[in-house]
């Protein structure tokens, strides 16, 4: 825990561009919101505290983070950043620094964080600026002409003609010593044509009380772009799977197309994985070597193994994928299924928390649901395990080297024993003899002179 730092979020905005009765750092970028982001990079710090301050459907915000590590504070009434920090002042430390972030800047890196705080030690000011060329709504960085240090911020409501021409910009971060927070904070003036207490007005201060401002600067300016409406989250989402594709292709992963691939938490692959085209990755998903993912695959907390091939339109979640196995296409694999070595799931095959051992196929329309399923066992298409009574669920096991012919009902709580064979069309709801060929069918009959029924003319 880093005891010198704490870090205030400033999440209260109501965000009235987003349009949207979600409060604005509640919308997701890359399937998190923005406010996730921004909490789960300062964590990264080791803050000693982080406050967050609410305000538009902060009790909203506040139940969906779920966070009691966090300290939040309500700003009741929307009257500017240096208003918002006012209101977390009571909670901070009184010795150290504390370090502004913002909810709806969901990209700031973490090493970009870090150089901030080095730059801070010994109780200077620090204040992140960039160089935009199109510095529209950005606070200008006003600089000395002779020593080029910074002397203040000036919004853009408040700049004149040749202030607006400066490239140089504010991008809200800062780093401020505690011991002069508490006495700036409460000296904010609202003398501005928004009537609101400016944050960016204690640089001045600082200036004028001879304390250094130190400038830091992003690697990227994508870092610290903000989000005010629904195109701005729509061109980071874009900013953040490109830079996310990159990685991937600079670690070695084949991306058939880099721009059409959405990672949306983390995707960490072995060696020689490919990837087709328009795949989405949500939650934690592990790809071993060799893995091909085909097109339009839906993969979400997911690990598979070695060799593994899952062909187009696939949706797997919460699963484990064995090495060598074949999936799809048109496969649905929902949670808590385990899949051993060279298993086969098939085209429109649904499998749901069921167990499937080494070699067993499942290649064609079937549903196998709460099963414990053998090695070497091959399901004919249009099998169904009736696991559900209306109330409960029941379990179905298949053991070894069974063979389980087409159109096949397996009524649950029922155990299929080793090497039987099931004949094709069967409803088997009693426990079959192992290596024994069982089947229930009714007998066949043709009706002579029976005739279709047709329509009147």
């Amino acid at each position: 825990m880093n005891s010198n730092l704490n870090i205030v979020i400033l999440a209260a905005g109501a965000g009235t561009r987003m349009k949207s009765a979600l409060p604005k750092v509640l919308h997701k970028l890359a399937g998190k919101s923005m406010l996730s982001h921004v909490i789960e990079t300062a964590k990264e710090l080791l803050p000693s505290k982080m406050c967050v301050v609410i305000g538009h459907g902060g009790e909203h915000v506040k139940e969906t983070i779920g966070d009691d590590e966090i300290i939040w504070v309500t700003q009741e009434e929307q009257k500017g950043t240096g208003h918002a920090v006012l209101q977390a002042l009571p909670h901070l430390d009184e010795t150290g620094s504390t370090l502004i972030l913002y909810g709806d800047v969901p990209m700031i890196r973490t090493e970009t964080l870090r150089e901030i705080v080095q730059n801070g030690a010994g109780n200077h000011c620090v204040l992140l600026t960039t160089e935009l060329a199109d510095p529209h709504g950005y606070g200008r960085i006003i600089r000395n002409a002779e020593s080029r240090g910074i002397e203040s911020i000036v919004e853009q409501k408040d700049a004149d003609e040749t202030q607006r021409a400066i490239k140089e910009i504010n991008t809200g971060i800062m780093l401020i010593p505690n011991q002069n927070l508490r006495h700036w904070l409460p000296n904010l003036k609202d003398n501005n044509k928004q009537e609101e207490y400016y944050l960016t007005d204690v640089i001045k201060m600082a200036v004028d009380g001879g304390i250094p401002v130190i400038a830091s600067h992003p690697e990227n300016n994508w870092e610290v772009y903000g989000v005010n409406s629904r195109g701005q989250l729509a061109e980071l989402e874009r900013i953040y799977q490109i830079e996310y594709a990159n990685r991937l292709l600079a670690d070695g992963v084949t991306l058939i197309d880099p721009s059409r691939i959405d990672i949306r938490g983390h995707l960490n692959c072995g060696i020689d994985v490919e990837i087709d085209v328009n795949c989405v990755f949500e939650g934690k998903v592990e790809l071993g070597d060799g893995v091909k993912v085909k097109a339009n695959c839906v993969l979400k907390d997911v690990t598979v193994l070695d060799g593994t091939v899952i062909e187009p339109f696939s949706y797997i979640v919460d699963s484990e994928i064995g090495k060598h196995c074949k999936i799809g296409p048109y496969a649905r694999i929902r949670p808590e299924t385990k899949l051993s070595d060279k298993v086969h799931i098939g085209n429109f095959v649904e499998v749901k928390k069921s167990s499937i051992a080494t070699g067993s196929k499942v290649n064609h329309l079937s549903y196998i649901g709460d099963t414990e399923m053998g090695q070497n066992v091959n399901i004919g298409a249009g099998t169904i395990t009736c696991n559900y009574d209306g109330a409960y669920k029941h379990k179905t096991v298949i053991e070894d080297n069974v063979f389980v012919g087409s159109d096949t009902q397996l009524v649950a709580p029922v155990k299929v024993s080793y090497g039987s064979t099931i004949g094709a069309g069967s409803t088997i709801t009693k426990e079959t003899p192992a290596n024994e060929l069982t089947l229930s069918r009714s007998k066949q009959v043709t009706l002579s002179g029976w005739k279709r029924p047709t329509k009147n003319k």
